[in-house]
C-alpha cells in the first residue's frame, strides 16, 4: 500500500470538524481506532505485532529476539485540535519505507521494527512521552499510575482496564540497537534553506510546571474590589511575567492550559490551576527563566493576598543526538542540513536512556505545528520516505 493510501485511510480518524484539528487522546475512541489501523498495516505486511506492557506498539520485520534492532516510528496520539502530521507522519513513513525496501529485494541483517509510542503528547495524562519514559524507566510506575485526566480518571486504572501493567521493560530496551524517528518539522528551518529533509542535532532542555493559585470564592456583584482574594489576578500577572522573563532570557515560555474553580461567570474564583511549558537552548537559561517566573508570581501573590505554589511535573535536559550517527546520516542524505529543535520527542527519551538515536525532519511549509495549519506537501513526505528507507538500508545491512 502506498504512502498516499495509508495517509488517506488514517486522515479522518479523530478529526474534529468544528476546528479541523485532531483529538486523538490515549486509549480514547479515536486513538484506539488508530491502534487498530496500525495492527492492520502490520498484518498486511506479515510483520510480527507486539504490544508492550506500556501500550507501545511494535511491528517487527525479522526476529525480535535477535536484538540489535533498527527501530523507527513515532506516535499516533495528538494534542487538543492538533495537526494531522505530528506523530502519524513518522509511523506512516516507517511502513512506507519498509515497503520500499522490500520492493528492492532488500533483506535486513538486523531486525527492523516500526513502533508507535503511547501518550507522547501528554494530552490526556499530563506528562509527555509517557510510553517511552515508562519503557526506559525514566518515570516510576507508581508516579505514572497516579496521574489523572481531566475527568479525574487515573492512568493506572485506565491501563489496567486495557490489560496493561505499566513499568520499565529492560528486556525490550536491550533489543533496541538504534532508534530513528521521522517527524514533521515544527518550525521554519527547512523553509528558509529550501530543503525537504533535515537531520536532527539536539532537543532543547524543556519542562512542564503546574501552577496553583488559591484565593476565596465570592459573589462577583457584591464583593468590593478591595475585599477580594482573587487568584485570577495572580494568574494573569504570571502569564505576562512568563512572556517578559522568557524574552529577556533567550527562552520560550507558554501557559496554554488552565482550570478555574468554581468556573462561574458571576463568581470570584477560589482556585486557578495552570501549566507552564518552558524551553531554552541552554539549561542554565531555562532554570534562570523559570526561577524568575516563580519569583514574580510569588511576589504578586503576596500583594493579592492569594496562595501560590509551583511544582515541576516533567523535565528533560539538553538532549544531543548521537553525533557519530547524526553526521553519518547527514552525509548519507546528500549533506542534509542539521537542525536543532525546541520540541520534545520519544527520540529524546531513548537518547537519554543510552540508545543511539537520530531524527529526520520533513519540511512544513506553514512553519506551524500543534495546530490544524500544520502541514507537509506530499512530494516532501515522499522524499522523507526515501530518506528513511536509505537510513534503514544503511543501518540494517
Amino acid at each position: 500500500m502506498s504512502f498516499e493510501e495509508m495517509w488517506r485511510d488514517l486522515a479522518p480518524v479523530g478529526r474534529y470538524d468544528a476546528t479541523g484539528g485532531y483529538r486523538r487522546y490515549t486509549l480514547g475512541a479515536a486513538e484506539l481506532e488508530c491502534r487498530a489501523w496500525f495492527r492492520e498495516e502490520a498484518a498486511k505486511r506479515g510483520l510480527t505485532l507486539e504490544t508492550d506492557r506500556n501500550g507501545n506498539l511494535w511491528a517487527w520485520w525479522g526476529d525480535p529476539a535477535a536484538g540489535d534492532a533498527v527501530v523507527t516510528g513515532s506516535h499516533l496520539d495528538s494534542v487538543p485540535d492538533g495537526g494531522a502530521f505530528d506523530g502519524p507522519l513518522g509511523v506512516v513513513s516507517a511502513f512506507a519505507a519498509v515497503d520500499l525496501l522490500r520492493s528492492e529485494g532488500f533483506v535486513p541483517r538486523r531486525p527492523i521494527a516500526v513502533t508507535a509510542f503511547a501518550e507522547e503528547e501528554g494530552a490526556r495524562f499530563g506528562i509527555a512521552c509517557l510510553g517511552s519514559r515508562l519503557l526506559a524507566g525514566a518515570i516510576s510506575a507508581e508516579k505514572a499510575a497516579g496521574l489523572t485526566d481531566a475527568a479525574g480518571v487515573r492512568f493506572g486504572d485506565v491501563m489496567a482496564e486495557a490489560g496493561f501493567d505499566p513499568g520499565p521493560d529492560p528486556a525490550l530496551m536491550a533489543k533496541i540497537g538504534v532508534y530513528i524517528e521521522l517527524h514533521v518539522e515544527q518550525g521554519r528551518g527547512l523553509i528558509d534553506i529550501g530543503r525537504s529533509v533535515a537531520v536532527g542535532e539536539a532537543i532543547w532542555p524543556h519542562g512542564r510546571w503546574r501552577l496553583d493559585f488559591t484565593g476565596e470564592a465570592n459573589h462577583a456583584g457584591t464583593t468590593r474590589l478591595e475585599d477580594r482574594r482573587d487568584p485570577m489576578l495572580t494568574y494573569a500577572n504570571t502569564v505576562l511575567a512568563a512572556r517578559k522573563k522568557a524574552a529577556q532570557g533567550s527562552a520560550v515560555a507558554t501557559i496554554g492550559k488552565l482550570v478555574c474553580e468554581p468556573n462561574g461567570t458571576n463568581a470570584v474564583p477560589s482556585r486557578v490551576t495552570a501549566w507552564l511549558d518552558a524551553r531554552a537552548p541552554k539549561e542554565t537559561d531555562l532554570h534562570a527563566v523559570v526561577a524568575e517566573i516563580e519569583r514574580a508570581s510569588a511576589e504578586r501573590a503576596a500583594r493579592d493576598e492569594t496562595g501560590f505554589a509551583m511544582v515541576n511535573e516533567s523535565y528533560t535536559g539538553d538532549t544531543p543526538f548521537d553525533p557519530v550517527l547524526r553526521d553519518r546520516l547527514a552525509l548519507l542524505l546528500n549533506n542534509a542540513p542539521v537542525l536543532g529543535t525546541g520540541a520534545g520527542h520519544d527520540a529524546g527519551v531513548l537518547s537519554v536512556a543510552g540508545v543511539p538515536t537520530a531524527m529526520l525532519f520533513v519540511r512544513n511549509p506553514t512553519g506551524v505545528s500543534h495546530s490544524p495549519a500544520e502541514y507537509a506537501e506530499i512530494p516532501d513526505c515522499l522524499e522523507g520516505v526515501i530518506a528513511l528507507a536509505d537510513v534503514l538500508r544503511e543501518l540494517a545491512a
